[in-house]
């Protein structure tokens, strides 16, 4: 087996003897105590298996495997006890989640084929997660692939929010970024369902008419139902459903344990929006926030400070004029590209990609 195991105990020579008998069958490390053990996890980890003691000095054996809970959540926690009371039985469970218990002296073979059982644990739980995440990340590219091909504009736009959102979530200091990102990239999948004149004259600055306006504001929940069945994105087809609603400060930016993140997402994509679509119309960026940080009640002002840092300035680049055959993946367009007809293709400030090449 090539999956690794930690074994923790306050003894040493149970732990030599540990691996005595382990080491012809498992790759397995040692670490005397808790705070040893968590060492070896920073350094080496994560373990597919740790194995502790419950009964240690300083920290026992469930504030171990709590805290390995919390830094490598996909290991698989095991504990030796030699008092099996309810109440610890009990408390391992609530927190550590402990996979089994085994009471000591442990035979050889027992303690064998309970590390067999976490080992296949371990790997299901990774294969799942993995799998989870192509499909999902799977499932992201195919959703934004359509967009570039069906509506270059709102891709083009969804692409310049994810820069802002992932700017303004960073300086925030949020967790889990990538939830932000993708409620920004994925924000404009709803306007796959909107004519593509509607938003040719949105981004121009022209007056759309009553019945446009109205398919545009739907669009925020076109885009939630299209998302809604998709695993783990359930709180991003929120955050896309409500980018158009009113702020409500309470909500968002609580303390961090009280804090709705959905509410928070979605203030954040509305700033974003409103940034962008000042830019787009002409206005510099410095201007854009200015005019933005007027409208007080519209946004937070930390995340116009946090806008603030974003790095505007052009990167170092070339400009050329090339044919179409001679366009690659990864260019960014500096023109907006019409067909013969006057149809507008792909938008300025929009990367190449495949499915827009």
């Amino acid at each position: 087996m090539t999956d690794r195991i930690l074994c923790v105990d306050d003894d040493p020579e149970v732990l030599a003897g540990m691996q005595r008998v382990l080491r012809k069958q498992f790759d397995a490390d040692t670490a005397v105590g808790g705070q040893e053990g968590l060492a070896a996890i920073g350094r080496n980890g994560p373990y597919a298996v740790v194995v502790s003691d419950y009964r240690m000095p300083g920290m026992d054996g469930i504030e171990f495997l709590s805290r390995v809970r919390e830094i490598s959540p996909d290991t698989v926690r095991l504990m030796l006890t030699g008092h099996a009371h309810l109440d610890v039985t009990m408390a391992a469970v609530n927190e550590g989640n402990i996979f089994r218990f085994l009471t000591k002296p442990v035979q050889a073979d027992e303690l064998a084929k309970a590390l067999e059982a976490a080992v296949r644990q371990y790997r299901l739980i990774t294969a799942e997660r993995e799998l989870l995440e192509k499909t999902l990340h799977g499932s992201i590219k195919l959703l934004t692939d359509v967009l570039a091909l069906v509506n270059p504009l709102a891709f083009s736009q969804a692409s310049r929010l994810k820069r802002y959102v992932r700017c303004i979530a960073t300086e925030l200091g949020l967790q889990d970024v990538w939830q932000f990102e993708l409620a920004a990239m994925l924000s404009q999948i709803g306007c796959v369902t909107l004519p593509h004149e509607t938003l040719e004259k949105l981004y121009s600055g022209q007056e759309l008419s009553v019945a446009e306006a109205n398919a545009f504001a739907a669009h925020p929940a076109a885009g939630r139902d299209l998302l809604a069945n998709i695993p783990r994105l359930e709180p991003v087809a929120q955050m896309i459903a409500r980018q158009q609603d009113p702020i409500n400060r309470n909500a968002a930016l609580g303390n961090p344990p009280s804090r709705d993140r959905v509410a928070l997402g979605a203030q954040i994509l509305k700033v974003a929006l409103a940034f962008d679509q000042l830019v787009a119309h002409g206005a510099s960026p410095r201007a854009a926030l200015a005019q933005i940080r007027k409208r007080s009640e519209d946004c937070e002002p930390a995340m116009i400070t946090a806008l603030e840092k974003l790095e505007l300035s052009p990167v170092s680049t070339e400009a050329r004029c090339v044919k179409l055959n001679e366009l690659t993946i990864g260019m960014i367009l500096n023109q907006d590209v019409h067909a013969r007809n006057g149809l507008l293709l792909v938008t300025k400030g929009q990367e190449v990609t495949f499915p827009v090449l």
